[in-house]
């Protein structure tokens, strides 16, 4: 493959691999370029952030000289990459992965310790000048001492150390290496001190290998493009904090839904909502501890909290004020920069049903309630009944005026539906049969009052007016109403029609219908494609179902990865990246189409539950 396109000094967004350990992560751009990286914790100040500014970001480059073309690819079912750079005068190799303890299986908790990027340097053929330039952002203290250096970093506060197989005269110069040379270099934080020969680091990236392939081998098969949906739960292992559970939402900040807008969000956090669509996810395709361990990371941050918040950080705290960084230029010059995320003070009133849903699964797969959590639950629960008509932010966190979405009263809906549910299943004191009624009446009222005669359609909001939603695809997908009710048809029908954005493509809402307060255009919604697959899969309409899965899956970047967004007009990705939702919808969409094509009964469609 050629040398990468780049834009304004930028490689592409999907022109870049993860890496990580489930602590911190890294990615890795088509060039060999560390380009962002985030250690030790996922939310951490960034070390390199290059991606946001190419000259002050910071950055860990091997480059050999007179590039003239690029490959990357991830060790087959890992997550170690490896990229492969041709110049002129020969090939090199470079493998990449963070590599994990001696003894690690990430089917188990993984112990805390030494993390630790390695980077291994092979010459294929010919003879290579590799460039290398390690360069923090903010810079660094450097002290050599033996077999390495130590890099203080005072703006991430945190000391590192590096060690490399070659004497190299500082932290940017240049190495020949000739074919069948090779050379590393391993950058360590955290406790402890790691002094393995050269032969330890090959061995450690052989041994995070195995760990990836051994865990990978849980994953289902049985599904349309398998090798997809396994990327896609390799991508959310490495998102996931190995610590409690919480699945971050992107790796990265403020690569921006529009290029050269401000529409930049810090992703490096857990919502509550992500834990409920990806609990469901990841149990049907042979994960049930990063199941469990989501939906207990959840329930424990709501029962900590009075007031329950749409996300936290993966300590289960509110995330930091978000702040604007006036030194980065940003992707592309898309600024601002922000770090923090404003959205996590928002009322979003679908929390109350993410988090009894959350319940309901975690009941459901053998997980108890006690009388603390219960209480807690409740009070949801009793919150839900009125919350649902006063104006919120809204599944999409508008920063506009509050507004009746239908998507938050259907989530009360939920809340209101699975707390009766378990009242009565478990025998659990509280109000079912209020709670069921109500849950009852409300659904008459979306299917009311979110009509819109004219446009055929369910709209974003309670009462007149109010544009077409894409969120509202969701609303099979949380048993409020099913894929193959008139209405939903009808509303499924509306959607494709007026929010297409071609190739299989779906914005989330035209901003001059459904205004958010941003007034600028971003692209089409990766997810809301998915929910429409599963749509379709609920109204018997496979075919179109496995077609548009299809295309979907033809806009994987070359690694296999997706970020929040596609730009329609020429497919490059946007947004934050990888995106952990996007990789959650082509995974249920998998499996809902398997069970579709072994003959099973859609579970999107009329069930017993709804009668």
């Amino acid at each position: 493959m050629g040398l990468s396109r780049h834009y304004e000094g930028y490689l592409p967004i999907e022109d870049h691999g993860m890496i990580g350990d489930g602590r911190g992560c890294a990615l890795v751009g088509r060039d060999a370029t560390v380009s962002f990286m985030c250690v030790p914790r996922f939310d951490s100040p960034p070390l390199f952030c290059a991606l946001l500014d190419r000259h002050r970001g910071g950055c860990f480059v091997l480059a050999p000289e007179r590039l003239r073309q690029c490959h990357q690819h991830y060790v087959q079912d890992t997550g170690v990459l490896v990229t492969d750079l041709q110049a002129d005068t020969g090939t090199v190799r470079v493998t990449d992965a963070f590599v994990l303890e001696p003894g690690a299986h990430l089917e188990e908790d993984i112990p805390a310790g030494t993390g630790q990027l390695v980077r291994h340097a092979r010459v294929v053929h010919g003879t290579i000048d590799l460039r290398v330039l390690i360069e923090p952002r903010g810079g660094a203290e450097v002290r050599a001492d033996a077999g390495g250096w130590q890099l203080a970093c005072p703006r991430q506060q945190l000391t590192l150390r590096l060690r490399s197989s070659r004497s190299l005269p500082g932290l940017g110069s240049t190495l020949r290496l000739r074919e069948g040379e090779d050379a590393w270099w391993a950058l360590q934080w955290g406790a402890g001190d790691d002094n393995r020969p050269h032969r330890s680091v090959v061995n450690a990236i052989t041994e995070t290998i195995k760990a990836w392939q051994r865990w990978s081998a849980y994953v289902v098969d049985d599904v349309p493009q398998p090798e997809l949906v396994r990327r896609s739960a390799i991508t959310l292992k490495l998102l996931d904090h190995v610590e409690n559970g919480a699945i971050i939402a992107a790796p990265t900040s403020s690569l921006p839904e529009r290029v050269g807008g401000s529409r930049n969000w810090d992703y490096r956090y857990a919502w509550i909502r992500d834990a409920a669509y990806a609990v469901f996810a990841l149990r049907r395709i042979g994960l049930p501890m990063e199941a469990g361990g989501f939906l207990s990371w959840a329930l424990a941050a709501a029962q900590e909290d009075a007031q329950p918040r749409v996300m936290y950080s993966v300590d289960g705290r509110s995330p930091p004020t978000e702040v604007i960084d006036d030194e980065l230029e940003g992707y592309r010059r898309s600024a601002p920069v922000r770090w923090g995320n404003a959205a996590s003070e928002q009322p979003q009133h679908d929390v109350y049903g993410e988090i009894l849903d959350c319940a309901f699964q975690w009941a459901a797969t053998g997980g108890s309630l006690d009388g603390r959590l219960w209480d807690r639950l409740t009070a949801v629960a009793e919150a839900a009944r009125t919350a649902w008509k006063t104006p919120d932010h809204g599944i999409w966190e508008v920063r506009t005026q509050g507004r009746p979405f239908t998507y938050s009263a259907a989530l009360c809906q939920v809340a209101l539906d699975r707390a009766a549910r378990l009242a009565r299943r478990l025998h659990l004191p509280g109000n079912p049969g209020t709670w069921a009624d109500e849950a009852r009446l409300l659904t008459g009222r979306i299917l009311h009052d979110a009509w819109d005669e004219r446009s055929k359609a369910f709209t974003e909001h309670l009462g007149s007016g109010g544009g077409l939603d894409a969120s509202l695809l969701a609303l099979p997908l949380r048993r409020v109403v099913p894929a193959d009710h008139p209405r939903m048809v009808a509303t499924t029908r509306a959607i494709t029609s007026r929010l297409s954005a071609g190739g299989g493509l779906l914005y989330r809402y035209l901003p001059e219908d459904s205004p958010d307060g941003l007034d600028q255009p971003e692209g089409a919604f990766v997810l809301c494609s998915f929910w429409l697959v599963d749509n379709l899969v609920g109204q018997g309409r496979v075919d179109e179902a496995s077609e548009l899965f299809d295309t979907l899956c033809s806009h994987a970047s070359p690694l296999g990865l997706f970020a929040e967004q596609i730009d329609p007009d020429n497919h490059l990705h946007l947004g934050n990246f990888p995106q952990g939702l996007s990789h959650v919808g082509l995974i249920a969409s998998a499996v809902e189409l398997a069970r579709a094509q072994r003959g099973v009964r859609p579970e999107l469609a009329t069930h017993t539950w709804f009668r």
